[in-house]
């Protein structure tokens, strides 16, 4: 087994690398097209309204707290079961990005894993790539990253809170070992950090507190095409989406995606479909796509809602 989560390491920085290729060889924002239909509701538009109003308080403040060097107080964040992980500093690098530096303690008689269920910055969800194993009675210096391509595309350019749910397993037989609360991190920014979000664009469902929008169709992505969408999620439970029955240009497709956003929280992500699959279908631009969202609750996962066909085009 220890095999295996050395083996999950390697997938972890491989997801890493990919994360910094598309982040730096995404296509410019002129080649990107911007998801339209006929039935965008003026609550869209009053968001988008709200949103051009409060720019220039937003864009003060990032202004702000980038001027300003990011530091965080050392503390324990976990003390269970022999393990006890303490944030120790704050870290920027010009290669892997913005981390929180950990120090991980075992004092258990077995050797453990320590990963994350959910990381959240600034209220968005980020993906999160860290995974360490230290044996019994060893310690471990390490950086959770985070990811500079999902800060990007939140309009995250200072990071004041970083809230964190430790998953810490058996390396052996992956047994649960802690699963602890959420632990939040505020920076020396968090006093004027900025957690609005970019909603504009054209609203593909709202109901019950969960809100998708979709945002841009980039054709040139690092895999193929990628359709980012904003989501946020104010319905009292945590949400995993996934997406169904998928067409491009009358064509059914394989889509990429999976996503879970907490209750409270928002998240950018991308719908991903291969080149080698529009290729195989002689599709060169994206004309009309149809889709459908699995929506379930991710604690239980009871469906929540599976919509009726949602259709809109890029242009």
């Amino acid at each position: 087994m220890r095999n295996k989560t050395k083996w999950l390491a390697v997938v972890l920085c491989l997801c890493l690398f990919a994360s910094m290729a598309i982040g730096s060889g995404s296509s410019s924002s002129d080649d990107k097209k911007e998801i339209t239909g006929t039935d965008q509701s003026a609550d869209s538009d009053a968001k988008s309204d709200t949103k051009t109003e409060d720019s220039s308080d937003s864009s003060a403040k990032a202004e702000e707290a980038k001027a300003e060097e990011i530091t965080v107080e050392e503390q324990v964040l976990v003390d269970e079961a022999g393990i006890k992980v303490t944030a120790t500093g704050y870290e920027t690098d010009s290669i892997w990005g913005d981390g929180i530096k950990l120090l991980l303690e075992n004092e258990s008689d077995k050797t453990v894993t320590v990963g994350c269920n959910a990381l959240i910055v600034n209220d968005f969800m980020i993906s999160d790539l860290f995974v360490s194993e230290v044996a019994p009675g060893k310690k471990a210096n390490e950086t959770m990253h985070l990811s500079s391509s999902e800060l990007k595309a939140a309009g995250i350019d200072s990071v004041g809170q970083v809230e964190i749910y430790f998953h810490i397993y058996n390396s052996d037989d992956w047994t649960d070992v802690v699963n602890p609360d959420v632990v939040t991190i505020k920076t020396s920014a968090y006093d004027h950090m900025d957690t609005s979000a970019d909603d504009s664009g054209f609203e593909l469902y709202n109901e019950d507190g969960i809100r998708i929008v979709g945002k841009t169709v980039d054709e040139n992505s690092f895999w193929g095409t990628a359709i980012l969408l904003y989501i946020e999620n104010n319905s009292g439970k945590n949400v995993g989406i996934n997406v169904d029955d998928m067409s491009i240009n009358g064509f059914m497709m394989t889509p990429y995606f999976s996503t879970t956003v907490y209750d409270g929280k928002k998240a950018f992500d991308d719908i991903t479909i291969m080149s080698s699959e529009l290729e195989e279908n002689s599709i060169s631009a994206i004309e009309e796509v149809e889709l459908k969202f699995h929506i379930y609750n991710a604690d239980t996962y009871d469906t929540i809602k599976d919509t009726d066909p949602i259709t809109f085009t890029a242009q």
